[in-house]
């Protein structure tokens, strides 16, 4: 199977991170193609940042239905185009907080969110309400970090990380801790080495539900929500993002 996941931003270094974190827990024949957009910010830390990224990442998913893709993930904390992706395809499309939440709820009584500078806590509150995971998740723990940060100096970033996570378990009692940046991956198993319970990637997370649904055969359902766009004519700089209702659908 071929999933493709997509880094919202375009800094190209993260985006390789995230495909490497993806490669280690793919099963054997599995393909992962990590992109980021051709367009967007270089990092998501605002709701400006992440509306704008949205559009790039439905432009991959536009391009996947010629890549022959499986299945797609979404990979940014905030799951930036995630419900306007599922309208483009058939195919699952599964975002890295989502996948993470969901995992942890199934691992724990109890979890908390450990992610990158505050301004981003109100809109990673907002996501947890909307998943309906308010009575599982404890907190919502903010680092000083930059999305960017993470790259430049990864010696430093793991040590506040590190701070936030243990304050989450030791004093905040999560059972589980989700870590709220793609760019976090690389931590995950030391903290949760270290810490004794479940500390979850999120790109981990989504790229074996991606794989469980490819190989169950599921795919998006159409029935309303998730169905394709009406048919209708953009204009400007997204005229290239004109529906044609189902013919847009990537199959």
């Amino acid at each position: 199977m071929r999933i493709k996941v997509i880094n919202p931003n375009t800094t190209i270094v993260m985006t390789e991170g995230i495909g490497d974190a993806a490669r280690m827990v793919a099963r054997e024949g599995t393909e992962i193609i990590a992109v980021s957009p051709d367009f967007g910010p270089a990092s998501i830390e605002s709701y400006y940042d992440e509306y704008v990224a949205a559009t790039g990442v439905l432009d991959e998913v536009r391009k996947g239905s010629e890549e022959n893709i499986d299945a797609y993930v979404i990979a940014c904390y905030g799951d930036p185009g995630l419900h306007a992706a599922r309208e483009l395809t058939e195919k699952p499309v599964i975002g890295i907080a989502e996948a993470s939440l969901y995992m942890a709820a199934m691992l724990a009584g109890r979890f908390a969110i450990v992610t990158v500078i505050p301004r981003i806590h109100m809109m990673l509150e907002e996501m947890v309400r909307g998943y309906g995971m308010s009575h599982k998740c404890t907190d919502i723990y903010c680092t000083p970090l930059y999305v960017l940060d993470i790259e430049k100096d990864p010696a430093c970033s793991i040590d506040k990380l590190r701070n936030e996570v243990r304050r989450a378990v030791r004093e905040g009692g999560a059972e589980a801790v989700c870590l709220g940046c793609a760019g976090f991956a690389a931590f995950a198993q030391e903290l949760e080495d270290e810490l004794g319970v479940p500390v979850l990637d999120g790109v981990v997370c989504a790229t074996k539900q991606a794989e469980i649904m490819v190989e169950l055969g599921k795919s998006t359902s159409k029935a309303m929500t998730y169905r394709p766009p009406e048919k209708k004519a953009f204009k400007g700089m997204f005229m290239n993002f004109t529906t044609n209702s189902k013919k847009q659908v990537a199959e």
